[in-house]
């Protein structure tokens, strides 16, 4: 069997780039001992972006894949778009030397109406044509929203089978959430998936105060929301079965990546998790 590489997703890194800065945070990152990264919820500002190459040529770490929006993800939304910005998008990955650019999430606006998502599922599919003229391959990320189902078919099938271009990102605990088994999902849309999200998944604590207060009206919210995003090999997914079955379709590149992290630093998460896949063999993936 061949090889992937394991990266972060630097999205739940956001608070530590806001305290150190973009370098120190991939330094340590790189003491970790992880190489490579995907760039989400940090401002693609020049200082950014310089700080960003100066780690990638100082410290050996791939600037993997970065990420924006066809267009704004809900009304009065100020990132860059693909529809406002695509010249200095490309610039960006140019300039960080990646070939990989993902979209977080379809526009809040089309979820539950079949023909705006329809209309979004053109315009990425005709921008993942244009980024393809400059060696750029564009790739559209999973919530649970996607396994809704629209006249019997599920919203990502609607955008996989809609699609001719696109590839996809597989987020492991957001398939499992919308009631899907992520090594199977995976392998039905093999050759179109070479990036991964992973992150466990978990039940956390009841919190059982509203019974001291007699307040009934706090049940459901109490007991019934305890999911949480875990570190690798704190929850209840088969990781071994999905990262061979997202080998196997064709994936590249696995991001670890945690949603919330519940009081915990983004640091001790990653270090957690990146042991968990060096004890299940994957050592040589880092």
């Amino acid at each position: 069997m061949g090889k992937g590489k394991i990266g972060v997703q630097m999205m739940m890194l956001k608070g530590k780039v806001d305290e150190i800065g973009v370098y120190e945070t991939l330094r340590e990152v790189h003491k970790l001992g992880y190489r490579s990264v995907e760039v989400s919820q940090i401002p693609m500002n020049s200082e950014n972006i310089l700080e960003l190459k100066r780690a990638s040529e100082d410290l050996g770490i791939e600037i993997a894949a970065l990420s924006a929006s066809v267009e704004p993800i809900k009304s009065g939304m100020r990132r860059q778009t693909l529809s406002t910005d695509f010249e200095k998008i490309v610039q960006d990955c140019k300039t960080l030397n990646c070939s990989f650019l993902r979209i977080g999430i379809l526009p809040l606006t089309s979820i539950g109406d079949k023909e705006r998502i329809l209309d979004f599922v053109k315009k990425a599919d005709e921008f993942a044509a244009r980024l393809a003229e400059h060696g750029i391959a564009l790739y559209y990320h999973n919530h649970h929203v996607e396994f809704q189902k629209y006249d019997g078919e599920y919203l990502l099938d609607i955008i996989k089978n809609n699609t001719t271009r696109l590839g996809f990102e597989m987020d492991v605990h957001w398939i499992h959430r919308g009631g899907e088994n992520p090594a199977a999902l995976i392998k039905r849309y093999a050759g179109r998936v070479s990036l991964i999200h992973l992150k466990d998944y978990r039940m956390g604590p009841v919190n059982m105060d509203f019974l001291q207060i007699g307040d009934m009206s706090k049940f459901n919210e109490n007991f019934s929301n305890i999911i949480q995003f875990a570190e690798l090999g704190e929850g209840s997914l088969d990781l071994k079965s999905i990262i061979d079955a997202g080998l196997n379709s064709g994936a590249k590149y696995f991001f670890v990546e945690q949603d919330e992290l519940y009081g915990r630093d983004p640091f001790d998460c990653l270090k957690v998790s990146g042991d968990h896949l060096k004890a299940l063999g994957y050592s040589d993936w880092f």
